[in-house]
């Protein structure tokens, strides 16, 4: 009996210890690993992957400790629905935190994002598309010049007209490209995919306002983009181009400053214009000469939403002229005595533009 006793007391204690022991091994197993790979550890979990091959794989990938330790606490805290994809970690995690980033499918994404800002002109959408992806400025913007290109988008979007075919347009979409945040694929998204992806939310934009264009849906985003580089509220661009119908009413230019700058590739924010240029006939330069009850031949930058609803609802006005000081806020006289007082003023108060 007294041998039966001792046999028995062993046995417990071998069991405990190893209780003890499993206990101690799984708990030290679900800990961050000791070291870390300095780089980001990028794994890639296939779709059908069950919960013992991510354990693996997780282990192989020396992102957790031990794959037995990972499986059975899956099985204890009833893990399910872990997402396939490709991960990456840049720092130990415990087993529990790990398989909860898994189960809640924060993936590695190769998708980016472009943000077209308000009022950027073609020349601007191509450097912001050549930083972001695998095509070159050259690349998008001869794109522009692809007639076979140009022609099936005119086939599939009811706003594009042969307007934009005029052989004076610098770039044919243009004011087209509504701005926006966009996100595609990958870096190697194309240029044409690009272009459609932004042509589409222009379709869906302008498809609201399809029965309220006086005019053509060119000449409303050649207005629009004026207005847009001219005024900064929607107010001020709905009176700006109320301002532009009357001098076309009258036949008068429309000696809008923001279209000269275009007609001749310069910044407005790089120098002021000269002479030479402002006297220059180009069909875009409202302040040249044999312009005098035109808009441009085309549109100068991408217009906002804001800008082409101001355009398509003008303020009535009496005004024929306006002016913007340095902190934007616009002037509207009547006469060009009142105009020519109130630059005077401005320029009296500190409030003109100039040049550095």
């Amino acid at each position: 009996m007294k041998k039966v006793v001792i046999v028995f007391v062993i046995l417990l204690v071998l069991v405990i210890g190893c209780a003890v022991g499993a206990f101690v091994w799984y708990n030290n197993a679900l800990k961050p690993v000791d070291t870390f790979s300095e780089e980001a550890v990028v794994f890639e979990i296939p779709e059908g992957t069950g919960i013992s091959g991510i354990a693996k794989i997780l282990e192989e990938k020396g992102v957790i400790r031990s794959a037995e330790a990972c499986k059975i606490y899956c099985k204890i805290a009833k893990v399910g629905n872990l997402q396939a994809g490709k991960y990456s970690f840049s720092e130990a995690k415990s087993v529990p935190d790990t398989i909860a980033r898994i189960a809640s499918g924060d993936v590695l994404t190769d998708e980016i994002q472009i943000t077209f800002i308000e009022g950027k002109n073609m020349r601007w959408y191509a450097k912001a598309i050549a930083e972001k992806t695998n095509n070159s400025e050259e690349e998008v913007l001869n794109l522009l010049k692809n007639e076979d290109y140009i022609d099936s988008l005119i086939e599939k979007y009811w706003f594009l007209t042969d307007e934009i075919k005029d052989e004076d347009i610098y770039f044919q979409l243009e004011g087209y490209l509504l701005p926006d945040t966009y996100t595609f694929e990958n870096k190697d998204v194309s240029v044409e995919t690009i272009f459609n992806v932004i042509l589409n939310f222009t379709d869906k934009f302008l498809s609201k306002y399809k029965d309220d264009f006086t005019y053509s849906v060119h000449q409303t985003l050649t207005l629009a983009s004026m207005a847009e580089m001219e005024g900064k509220s929607t107010e001020d661009r709905s009176e700006i181009v109320g301002v532009f119908l009357n001098r076309i009413d009258k036949g008068m230019s429309l000696g809008s400053d923001v279209t000269t700058y275009y007609a001749f590739g310069v910044d407005m924010a790089e120098s002021d214009l000269t002479v030479k240029q402002i006297n220059t006939y180009n069909p875009y330069n409202t302040r040249g000469p044999n312009m005098a009850g035109k808009i441009p031949i085309g549109p100068i930058c991408n217009p906002s939403r804001s800008a082409i609803e101001a355009t398509l609802n003008p303020t009535e006005t009496d005004a024929l002229y306006f002016v913007a000081d340095k902190t934007g806020k616009v002037y509207f006289t009547k006469s060009n005595e009142e105009h020519n007082q109130i630059i005077s003023d401005l320029k009296a108060d500190g409030l003109w533009y100039t040049y550095e």
